[in-house]
């Protein structure tokens, strides 16, 4: 049964960026966000390090769970712009699809430091090695001496050099809401939105079946599968779910991994990450011809579930991934 899917840096507090224009209140998508002549700050951890911020204007996003936090909490007329890969499956298809129309598209590239200068950013949100890279000259140390501020996704902190942070995913992106709640003075649309996706995870957790399958989720690679391991939301979305990750122990986030492993590991059930640049469609011929897999007893059963892009990376839409995945869970038989 295939599912598809519907400065230098210290350990200081430190000011990132400049006082900002004049006093404005402004309303976006519900969310009022007050500044008084620029003078707003707040303290907020990025990772493990505090950093002070002051509330921007000209937020750059990167890939869609970085746009889909903002949007989420409202904040829609603070963001200038959003750099989309092309593995990020259509914007079209996004809840908010709305509020991407209402703000540019600056690049289908990777992320950089020439393109947040020329566009005069003033906060860019990305993850720890998928959008700030030392290899490609833009990390938040880069930009601090740039004054321009940074924050990341707290599910990608766990070894971000000198201050790492370790959560759980869905912590992670919970952790993330509340402090960019705090950063544009929206705590309460935060509070309400953690709120609602902690009930939604709960009555998911509460109707998860005893058995716990394994499940390999199949990113990409035929030389070597690409997969998630410990540290990113799949494999919250299979545990809380009622599976079992045959990679959760590898204490990583994507990571490459031998199809000897995944053999030895059995899976049950195998999610297909569904790229915009990689159909799963593509992916699932491949695991029901390849010898390594295709007697594997998931391939066997078909039992083949699609993960959309956005709802495997840290996004308020691993709450939904999580509700089709659980739902697809209970549905087989027993």
């Amino acid at each position: 049964m295939t599912t598809f899917p519907p400065g230098r840096r210290t350990g200081t507090t430190r000011t990132l960026a400049a006082g900002l224009a004049a006093a404005l209140l402004l309303t976006a998508c519900g969310a009022e966000v007050a500044d008084t002549a620029g003078t707003r700050s707040v303290t907020v951890p990025r990772c493990g390090e505090q950093v002070t911020y002051t509330t921007p204007r000209r937020v750059v996003a990167y890939e869609g769970g970085s746009a889909d936090k903002l949007f989420a909490l409202g904040l829609t007329a603070h963001v200038h712009g959003y750099v989309m890969p092309p593995a990020n499956p259509p914007v079209t298809g996004s809840p908010w699809a709305a509020e991407y129309a209402r703000v540019r598209f600056l690049s289908d590239d990777l992320l950089n430091k020439e393109l947040v200068v020329a566009e005069r950013a003033d906060l860019v949100v990305a993850g720890w090695n998928s959008g700030f890279s030392d290899k490609r000259g833009i990390t938040p140390e880069i930009l601090d001496g740039l004054g321009i501020q940074s924050f990341l996704h707290t599910e990608s902190c766990f070894n971000y050099p000198g201050f790492p942070e370790r959560v759980t995913p869905f912590e992670g992106l919970y952790t993330d809401l509340d402090r960019l709640g705090r950063i544009f003075g929206v705590e309460e649309r935060a509070a309400d939105l953690v709120r609602g996706y902690r009930q939604r995870v709960e009555a998911v957790r509460a109707q998860a079946p005893a058995e716990r399958l394994p499940v390999f989720l199949y990113d990409s690679g035929t030389d070597q599968p690409f997969t998630a391991a410990r540290q990113v939301p799949p494999t919250d979305i299979i545990s809380l779910a009622g599976g079992r990750n045959i990679f959760a122990d590898l204490d990583a986030r994507w990571t490459q991994v031998s199809w000897e492993a995944v053999v030895r590991g059995r899976p049950e059930v195998i999610i297909v990450l569904d790229y915009g640049d990689k159909p799963a469609r593509e992916k699932i011929a491949f695991l029901k011809s390849f010898p390594a897999t295709r007697n594997l007893p998931a391939v066997r059963e078909d039992r083949f579930f699609v993960l959309d892009y956005n709802e495997g990376i840290s996004s308020p839409r691993n709450i939904d991934g999580l509700e089709k995945f659980a739902a697809y869970l209970r549905g087989l038989p027993r």
